[in-house]
């Protein structure tokens, strides 16, 4: 089963149409519909709210203001245990801190009521001067959150008195004494954007009280047991009264890994006894949800003339907006994340801030700070080749870390990394040697070509853990009981193959039963590039204990030694003699029969303080009109170690896509506000998302290194994707053109005005 391209489980269920979303699995008729009154301000306090002429609206079950809701802060962010983030959260306050943050919550019979009721309500806010300059955040005389009693569960430097979230230091050495003694310097800054997620499937949740008045949700997320604990510490129900169930999602890239509409759903059904259901709109969910945290970062870097680096310097300012959220850990992986693929160089410190601002909240998106990390890292590695007169190639390959590596901010010994064959492939496929580092095509048209490194990890070391339960049924085939995610990815595929390749069987002889809080055992959900490494390695630990179990159980039938047995698709048989066997149906059936039965089920957890990395490298050609700035994508190689690929058909989709979401930062996507902080991008009407005519010929190709502590070998993939493009594509402008663009996304007209400025120069 390993290595195979086994199409997705549930592929012909979604071309088919079937209902297998949030919103096709509402049973209810007396469903309830729940809308929210928004912020128009960035930053006010409601003075006065009137809801009584909006409740007498027929159809209108009840309306609900900061006056209703219970009043323990919570985090929406679904991580660790606890959470990495402050607890600053209300389901409605009387302060709100951006345009779109919830104001009023409107329960009715019917959307349309819902919507007129919504008009009626009248509010009198006081409005404040808004932060929307994270530099201006900690020294400013606003307090975005006043709230003293705003408590941190760990000790990140949270100070609500001047805006700061979180401070993180990390590094190695002594970086001020090595660049005292360093022949060439370098000092850049660069800015990465906020992104939007734009998955298909905007957010939205379902609920309702079941026949014993358990709260039951039903929401597209990525973590039901970490929506099910925020949402039950936010509506102030204890853990066990609250079920979360995840049917299928339509994508999600971290925007689902938080509590946004389930609290909201649960307090009204909690309210009203009745069944009630929210689904956000395309703008609200560019305007109310979450977003890249665009985030600042400058790097200072020494070495000696030969390239030879010796200090590393790394500062970022992470723009958290409104809300703490995920933004502590994010700051943490623009180091974490980047700068262990130099670890070999003496000195490396890194110092990472966190602030509120008066905007849509940040959260988790995919590449979780390592994208806005890596982009820095990178591009600063490839602008001291310049400096030095050097190929990036050569300047990478002579600092980079290799496979044995340990020592300084890297705590093991790293077990599988293919870089310098992932880096000779992809300049192969790119045709490095012939087009680096740039190629005339017109009087006005250039070809440059540019290079990018990255890494991520697989998992969390020391925080995610994964349980799974695996059952012989009567039939002879599996049942796999899993709380993890498949946001579309295929990662159901993913467990369903190496649960049949340990047991011996192929994919029909693997059920898969997912995401409910009530049947499936603790996941920590879709998140941190963790499923195929941390579930799967559960998976492979439960599946060779219910085969043990299962060869014991065919030895005691068969009067023979275990040893002598084996298991196959549907049958134990003996090694030697295949006419003695017993079939695996005789076993699942006579284990519910009578009072020897014993139904033959492992469950099995994973967790690690080990994380492996995987590896890739990302060769960018684009073609440059000299006359207008215009950039034209024209070829995208990458060549990735994942470790042992279980299904390279769906690797190579995650590459891809991950691939085409780093196009869109590095030369598309950009979130825009008005003075006031009003979001302007929030539709894809003005926020543009590159199609496929945009983003040129993409070639990917697997450079596998077996990983020892993975699920057959493997480890990560899904989030290294979207790493190496931003700095690709900035390396192959400048190669082409000489402008070297650090703020994204790179448009014609920062191109234009950099060869502008350059040919002023020069003259």
């Amino acid at each position: 089963m390993i290595g195979k391209g086994i199409r997705k489980t549930d592929s012909e269920a979604l071309l088919g149409g079937k209902p297998v979303y949030t919103d096709d699995l509402v049973f209810h008729r007396d469903v309830l519909i729940v809308k929210i009154l928004r912020s128009p301000h960035a930053f006010a306090r409601i003075k006065n709210i009137n809801v009584d002429i909006a409740k007498k609206v027929p159809g209108v079950v009840d309306i609900y203001t900061y006056k209703d809701v219970p009043q323990t802060r919570y985090s929406e962010c679904g991580e660790s245990l606890p959470e990495a983030s402050p607890y600053d959260r209300l389901i409605l306050e009387e302060i709100v801190r951006y345009v779109g943050d919830e104001v009023a919550i409107i329960v009715a019979e019917d959307e349309k009521t819902a919507e007129k009721a919504k008009k009626l309500i009248k509010v009198e806010y006081e409005v404040f001067e808004p932060i929307l300059d994270p530099e201006k955040a900690e020294n400013s005389t606003i307090r975005i959150h006043e709230d003293d009693s705003i408590i941190s569960p760990f000790d990140f430097g949270y100070n609500n008195k001047k805006n700061i979230v979180s401070e993180f230091n990390y590094g190695h050495g002594d970086v001020e004494e090595e660049f005292k003694n360093c022949e060439v310097i370098i000092e850049r800054t660069y800015q990465t954007q906020a992104q939007a997620h734009c998955m298909m499937e905007t957010l939205r949740a379902y609920s309702y009280l079941d026949e014993r008045g358990r709260m039951n949700i039903i929401s597209a997320n990525q973590s039901v047991y970490h929506m099910r604990r925020q949402t039950a510490k936010a509506i102030g129900l204890p853990i066990s009264k609250v079920r979360v169930i995840k049917p299928r999602i339509g994508g999600g890239f971290g925007g689902k890994n938080v509590a946004i509409t389930e609290p909201f759903v649960a307090f009204a059904t909690l309210k009203t006894g009745r069944p009630c259901k929210l689904i956000l709109s395309r703008k609200e969910t560019f305007s109310a949800t979450s977003v890249r945290h665009p985030i600042k970062v400058s790097v200072k870097i020494a070495s000696d003339k030969e390239g030879n680096i010796k200090a590393i310097y790394m500062k970022a300012l992470n723009n958290t907006g409104a809300y703490g959220s995920n933004g502590p850990a994010v700051t943490m992986e623009v180091g974490q994340n980047s700068l262990p693929l130099y670890a070999k160089v003496p000195a490396i410190k890194f110092e990472g801030k966190t602030v509120y601002t008066n905007m849509v909240p940040s959260g988790p998106l995919r590449g979780y700070g390592a994208t806005q990390g890596s982009f820095a890292m990178d591009s600063a590695i490839n602008e001291l080749a310049i400096e030095l007169g050097m190929d990036p190639i050569e300047l990478k390959l002579k600092n980079t870390i290799r496979k044995g590596a340990v020592g300084g901010i890297i705590p093991q010994s790293i077990k599988s990394f293919n870089i310098e064959k992932c880096i000779e492939r992809g300049k192969e496929l790119i045709d490095w040697d012939e087009k680096y580092p740039r190629k005339e095509i017109s009087p006005n048209k250039v070809r440059g070509i540019g290079m990018a490194t990255a890494i991520h990890s697989s998992g969390i070391s020391g925080i995610d853990a994964a349980s799974v339960l695996m059952r012989l049924e009567e039939d002879g085939t599996y049942r796999l009981f899993t709380a993890s995610s498949d946001l579309g990815t295929g990662s159901d595929t993913i467990l369903c193959q190496i649960a049949a390749h340990a047991l011996n069987t192929d994919m029909d002889g693997v059920n898969i039963h997912v995401g409910d809080t009530d049947a499936c055992p603790y996941d920590t959900g879709a998140y941190a590039s963790s499923t195929t490494y941390v579930t799967g390695n559960a998976v492979v630990r439960a599946a060779e204990k219910l085969k043990l179990k299962i060869i014991d159980k065919a030895s005691k039938k068969l009067n023979m030694p275990s040893i002598d047995l084996v298991l196959e698709k549907d049958r134990v048989r003996h090694k030697e003699d295949e006419s003695m066997f017993i079939l695996l149906r005789t076993i699942g059936e006579e284990a519910v029969v009578g009072q020897d039965a014993e139904v033959l089920m492992a469950d099995a957890t994973y967790g690690t303080d080990y994380t492996p990395r995987p590896f890739l490298a990302g060769f960018a050609e684009v073609e440059v009109d000299t006359f207008t700035g215009q950039v034209e994508l024209v070829n995208y190689v990458v060549a990735a170690d994942c470790g042992t690929v279980i299904n390279p058909t769906l690797a190579k989709i995650q590459l891809e896509g991950g691939l085409t979401q780093g196009i869109g930062l590095a030369m598309f996507e950009d979130v825009k506000y008005t003075k006031e902080g009003k979001l302007i991008t929030d539709s894809f009407l003005q926020y543009n998302v590159p199609t496929k005519k945009d983003i040129g010929n993409i070639t990917v190709e697997f450079q596998s290194d077996y990983e020892p502590t993975g699920p057959f070998g493997a480890k990560s993939i899904a989030e290294s994707a979207v790493h190496t493009p931003p700095p690709a594509i900035a390396n192959a402008i400048y190669n082409a053109v000489g402008v070297y663009i650090r703020d994204l996304p790179i448009t014609s007209e920062k191109v234009y005005k950099g060869m502008k400025e350059l040919r002023g120069q020069k003259s």
